[in-house]
């Protein structure tokens, strides 16, 4: 399996950083396509990364730290189509989740948009339970919020 660069993403970051994560973003939502302030104004709020197999950008991550009562963290992993099926966004997933639990999260969620399959699929596979469908304005394909089912205490 090939090893992935991984490059976090801060509000320090230069505008080719900035530019190949909403590259991604844009790619994979292309319902909401974000402009180059507004990554910027994500980078200093979450914690985003960017991941490269062999030199050449694959996904990207978000992880928007916990807030609320309980502290509830959102993970979001994001591969390019044509990188899908060789383990990054799985790889992302697990970096995103571990870093949620170090900041405190105890309720772990993500989003999907509903035209991405092959997200759903994934995040459904990973135990995913969906809480919530909605549009934005303007947008005719709905979000999915999906929330980690968690194994009862034994």
């Amino acid at each position: 399996m090939t090893d992935l660069d991984i490059k976090r993403v801060d509000g320090t970051a230069g505008d080719e950083e900035l530019e190949a994560w909403r590259y991604v973003h844009n790619a994979i939502i292309p319902t909401h396509p974000l402009s180059l302030d507004d990554v910027r104004q994500r980078a200093a709020r979450n914690e985003l990364e960017l991941a490269y197999a062999d030199g050449v950008l694959v996904g990207n991550s978000t992880v928007r730290p916990p807030d609320g009562d309980p502290a509830t963290a959102t993970v979001i992993a994001r591969v390019l189509a044509e990188h899908r099926g060789r383990g990054y966004g799985g790889r992302l997933y697990e970096r995103a989740v571990r870093r949620a639990r170090e900041l405190d999260a105890r309720v772990i969620e993500t989003c999907v948009l509903a035209s991405n399959e092959d997200g759903l699929r994934f995040a459904l596979g990973r135990g995913f339970v969906e809480t919530e469908r909605y549009l934005l304005d303007g947008d005719t394909i709905p979000y999915i919020d999906l929330r980690l089912a968690e194994a009862p205490a034994s």
